[in-house]
C-alpha cells in the first residue's frame, strides 16, 4: 500500500488507498476536505474523539454507515456524523463518489481516527 501528499493548486492532495482527500481550509475552529472515493472501495469504519463532521455528497453514489445502520446516499443529500458516532462511506456507484467534510471540534489530526475495521490493515 502506497500513501502520498501532494501539493495542487497551492492545496495538500492526500492519496490513500480507497481515493484521495484535498485540504481545503485548515483553521483552528474547522477543517475542510474535498473527499474523492473511487469505485468499489470505502473507508475505514471508525470513530473520533475530539471532532463531528458533516457531509455533503457532490457527485456519485453510495452507502453511509452510522452505528451499523446503512444509509444510501446521492449527490445533494448531507449527512452528519456527531462526536464518537461510529461510521464509515462506501462508494457504490461505478464513477467516483465525491464529497465535501467538514470537520468542527477541538483538535483536527488525522491521529483522532480510531479505526474499528479496514480493508487496508491500517491501525
Amino acid at each position: 500500500m502506497r500513501l502520498w501528499s501532494e501539493t495542487k493548486n497551492n492545496m495538500l492532495v492526500d492519496h490513500r488507498p480507497w481515493g484521495t482527500y484535498e485540504v481545503l481550509l485548515d483553521s483552528d475552529d474547522c477543517k475542510v476536505k474535498r473527499i474523492t472515493v473511487f469505485e468499489n472501495q470505502r473507508l475505514s469504519y471508525q470513530y473520533h474523539n475530539k471532532r463531528e463532521e458533516y457531509w455533503l455528497i457532490v457527485k456519485g453514489e453510495g452507502v453511509v454507515v452510522l452505528n451499523g445502520d446503512e444509509i444510501s446516499c446521492k449527490e445533494g443529500d448531507q449527512i452528519h456524523v456527531p462526536l464518537k458516532m461510529k461510521h464509515r462511506i462506501c462508494n457504490t456507484g461505478t464513477h467516483d463518489l465525491v464529497f465535501i467534510e467538514i470537520q468542527r471540534g477541538d483538535y483536527f489530526g488525522e491521529d483522532d481516527i480510531v479505526r474499528l475495521e479496514d480493508d487496508y490493515q491500517r491501525s
